[in-house]
């Protein structure tokens, strides 16, 4: 079944892709990254005092679209109708309460394994194969970018031009 646009559902069940979960240590420092990195715009968040963690989903938005003010410190029943109705996708960050104080507190990412070769720094006994790799954006020019991204001070697991993919 061909799917008509963007915003239409797809398939038995009007399927639109919705989300993209990462677990995260501090939403202060990681919210921030990727409002100031990439444009993206906090559009909701729900915490679970019961479970302890907090859900934040940010948005790229497009030229068109206009999300009920969010904050860090508040959300609102609009800006939760916006987010169960929008047509785009997000990204969710996930935080468990209290991990920003816990020294401890890793979370895998996906990059280390022992398919890299026991000669890379991202080799790891277990897990045996890597998984999960990247976010991904488009941009005009990656090395400009990578480069802009270098002076606000972010640290690169690997550049375009680095390692078997580029």
């Amino acid at each position: 079944q061909s799917c008509a646009g963007f915003a239409a559902g797809c398939g038995p069940y009007n399927a639109r892709f919705q989300q993209t979960m990462l677990r995260i240590k501090d939403p202060k420092v990681s919210v921030p990254f990727y409002v100031n990195n990439f444009g993206m715009k906090l559009v909701h968040w729900i915490r679970f005092d019961q479970w302890g963690f907090t859900v934040y989903f940010l948005e790229r938005q497009r030229q068109d679209s206009i999300s009920p003010e969010c904050s860090m410190d508040a959300t609102n029943i609009d800006c939760e109708r916006y987010l169960m109705s929008m047509s785009g996708s997000t990204l969710e960050l996930t935080h468990n309460h209290g991990s920003e104080e816990d020294s401890r507190f890793e979370v895998w990412n996906g990059n280390t394994g022992r398919d890299v070769g026991s000669d890379s720094p991202l080799y790891r006994e277990a897990p045996g194969v890597r998984g999960f790799g990247h976010v991904a954006f488009n941009c005009d020019d990656v090395h400009d970018a990578c480069a802009q991204l270098e002076a606000n001070g972010v640290r690169f697991q690997k550049k375009p031009d680095e390692g078997k993919m580029k």
